[in-house]
């Protein structure tokens, strides 16, 4: 049985892996990036190039998108080469962009109108989880299109959740940021505080990260804050758009979430500051300078 042709749009620091571990799979990938040369190393392996959006999704079984920004989903699937202008009726499309919920509504409304499967299904673990195919995978949308495309998530990632319909994986996405933020600021102020008191921070790790406190960030992200390499593995900007959204959603359902903004407020100084582009343990820098 032949396997389902997938077009995969955005090929970034996570992207590349993803739709890597798929041609690795057997499955015919055909791949569109904004930056074309970003995905040579895809197309030298097997993956076919295409000049659009629409253009990769012509001939697909299956469009999978993980792009910037909630307006980069908006284009490449309503955009005047967007997926809808070509894709066919029985395709699935799966946006695993973290976007707005909103979005991910309407995206599956459009798609439903054409006989066209639609999930959101966001994902969290960073470069490293996608390189090493063990992404927590947060689904919304149809039962019936998660288990068609149960197979594909099945190879990028680990631990995969149906939460309900459309709109719920971004949702899901929301807890998982907000999380996050709370913890990358109690994180800066642990390691700001133990710099403070003359200790070593590579041992105070040592000892904090395997009981109450520990978590994925303080054991992967805190240790290249102190060897002072902040390449991202994910982007203080697509952080900071993250946390937008997540108040944005709150305030419409009358949530007031104070630590999330207070984060927020903290991750905008970073990149004015010139920290747009590096990963989001940028924030302990912030820390250990003084900044904040």
């Amino acid at each position: 049985m032949s396997k389902d042709r997938v077009a995969f749009i955005g090929i970034g620091v996570m992207g590349k892996s993803m739709a890597g571990h798929l041609l690795d799979a057997g499955y015919p990938v055909t791949v569109y990036n904004r930056t074309k040369s970003k995905t040579d190393d895809l197309v030298a392996r097997g993956a076919v190039w295409k000049d659009s959006p629409a253009a990769a999704a012509e001939n697909a079984d299956i469009v999978i998108t993980i792009v910037g920004f909630p307006q980069d989903v908006e284009e490449t699937y309503f955009g005047q080469q967007g997926v809808f202008k070509t894709l066919k009726p029985g395709a699935l499309v799966i946006d695993m962009t973290t976007s707005s919920p909103l979005l991910a509504k309407k995206i599956a409304e459009e798609a439903a109108s054409k006989d066209i499967g639609a999930l959101d299904a966001p994902v969290s673990g960073g470069d490293l989880g996608a390189k090493e195919a063990r992404l927590s995978i947060m689904v919304g949308g149809d039962p019936a299109a998660f288990e068609r495309a149960k197979p594909l998530f099945e190879i990028m990632g680990k631990n995969i959740q149906l939460q309900g319909p459309a709109g719920s994986g971004q949702h899901t996405k929301m807890c998982n940021q907000i999380a996050i933020a709370a913890s990358m600021v109690a994180i800066g102020e642990s390691l700001a505080y133990a710099k403070s008191a003359g200790l070593d921070p590579k041992h105070v790790l040592a000892s904090i990260e395997t009981g109450a406190a520990g978590s994925w960030s303080l054991s992967n992200l805190a240790p290249r804050a102190l060897d002072d390499n902040y390449d991202p593995g994910f982007f203080v900007k697509h952080f900071i758009k993250d946390m937008g959204i997540a108040l944005d959603s709150a305030k419409e359902m009358g949530l007031k979430l104070p630590g999330l903004a207070l984060a927020k407020d903290l991750y905008d100084r970073v990149a004015a500051d010139g920290g747009a582009d590096d990963g989001t343990h940028a924030l302990f820098r912030f820390y250990f300078e003084g900044k904040q």
